[in-house]
């Protein structure tokens, strides 16, 4: 077996004849290492909030959607006044905390006589989380 040998500076620093670190190399190598731990704990806290931000728009984004198809498939009615919420919520969506679901419908030829409604209506469904718009879906629903 092969012996190892060690190089004369490890073997001072082993003996404990060795001078050290400076206290200028101390100070230099503590604030480096402050400096790599405060920009790893930034970007930890930047990409919990990208995931805390992701997570509330998909939440919104299945609220709107969901609510949109509950909206498509009830039954179609005269809406007389723009921006009537006639459309409520859906009762089978539990609604997450601090988010509100608002459904309005607004028929096309809104300035004409409710018999001689062409059966399209303008449905909008916004999502809201704290009082802040998250999610805004539009589409067109028609008398079938």
């Amino acid at each position: 077996m092969k012996k190892l040998s060690l190089s004369s500076k490890a073997r001072k620093a082993f003996r404990g004849s060795s001078r050290g670190f400076s206290m200028l190399e101390v100070v230099i190598a503590i604030a480096l290492l402050g400096i790599i731990a405060v920009s790893v704990l930034s970007a930890l806290q930047t990409a919990a909030l990208a995931l805390i931000s992701a997570d509330r728009r998909a939440t919104a984004e299945s609220l709107a959607r969901t609510q949109m198809e509950w909206v498509r498939f009830s039954e179609y009615d005269n809406i007389l006044e723009e921006g009537h919420p006639y459309y409520d919520l859906d009762e089978e969506i539990t609604l997450p905390p601090d988010f509100s679901v608002v459904t309005t419908a607004i028929r096309l030829n809104k300035d004409v006589d409710p018999d001689d409604d062409d059966g399209i209506q303008h449905i909008t469904v916004t999502v809201s989380h704290e009082d802040r718009v998250v999610v805004t879906l539009e589409d067109y629903k028609r008398y079938s």
